[in-house]
């Protein structure tokens, strides 16, 4: 006996209604990525124009905090001219590759250390006491132990990047461990799975939410590492261009070199987010 269709029960599209919701759809979409486009750039208009606005009519004092003609002349100056050193793109390649080989170092042994203990309760117990006094060492004070034994050189500034990115990374993969599904693991062993194929298949990618997230933030702290390495005692790089610049008390040299590193980390988060959206196919997008 067949049973009659309720009344109230919608009736399937057809293939070109879909279509439409479809277009629709994306077309809402568009509207409010140029919305959120127009209405980033119209803050950073009115944040810039204030400014600029503030400086011309003596409301804040120019000399220190400089306004946004000024330090556009000054990178243009820079790119122009070169810094007093060296190129302006000679700079910013030097603090990157710091900064590139210190979140690798720091990203690959906080990945690898937080997996291994979050997978080892005996040596979690262990080494957390030893791990929490480390990590509660202000990291940035380190700079000047590092620039004395390593010298004025790279070493001494990945060093201090190594050692800002690990905790982050550490800290996130071990919870990512930890945090891991205990009846997917559990359903694992029943399959019979070794220890080693529960850590490749099941936990690694439940932690891979956490481990990713931590890279976003720990690009900028090893970029931090590196420009206060520089900033300490460097040949090269952004941090002595900013040393140099207050040591002359040019505000604009300080603001610009800022706007090129906060440039550098931006594009290097959007890197990252591409990377994340790749290696989390699975994840479902966000509405």
């Amino acid at each position: 006996m067949n049973t009659p269709v309720s009344a109230t029960q919608p009736a399937p599209l057809s293939d070109e209604a879909l279509a439409r919701e479809s277009a629709r759809a994306q077309a809402a979409l568009r509207q409010r990525r140029w919305l959120i486009i127009g209405l980033r750039l119209l803050f950073l208009a009115i944040v810039l124009g204030g400014w600029e606005l503030a400086a011309r009519r003596k409301w804040i004092d120019p000399f220190f905090y400089s306004q946004p003609t000024l330090i556009w002349a000054q990178i243009v100056e820079w790119v122009e001219d070169c810094t007093s050193q060296v190129p302006l793109w000679l700079q910013i390649a030097v603090t990157l590759e710091e900064t590139i080989i210190g979140f690798l170092i720091g990203g690959i042994g906080g990945i690898v250390c937080g997996i291994v203990l979050g997978r080892n309760k005996l040596l979690a117990d262990v080494f957390s006491l030893y791990i929490k006094i480390a990590n509660s060492i202000p990291r940035v004070v380190l700079g000047s132990v590092f620039v004395i034994a390593l010298g004025l050189g790279m070493a001494s500034k990945v060093a201090l990047a190594v050692v800002m990115v690990f905790f982050v990374v550490f800290g996130n993969a071990f919870q990512g461990v930890i945090e891991a599904d205990k009846y997917l693991i559990a359903n694992a062993r029943i399959l019979g799975a070794s220890r080693r194929q529960v850590t490749t298949a099941v936990v690694i990618p439940s932690a891979m939410s956490w481990i990713l997230a931590s890279l976003h933030v720990s690009f900028g702290f090893a970029l931090v590492g590196a420009v206060v390495g520089e900033f300490l005692g460097a040949k090269q790089g952004m941090g002595l261009l900013i040393s140099t610049a207050q040591g002359a008390f040019n505000a604009s040299g300080v603001f610009a070199a800022m706007i090129l590193l906060a440039a550098v980390a931006l594009v290097a988060d959007f890197l990252l987010t591409r990377l994340e959206k790749r290696l989390l196919k699975w994840r479902p997008a966000a509405f």
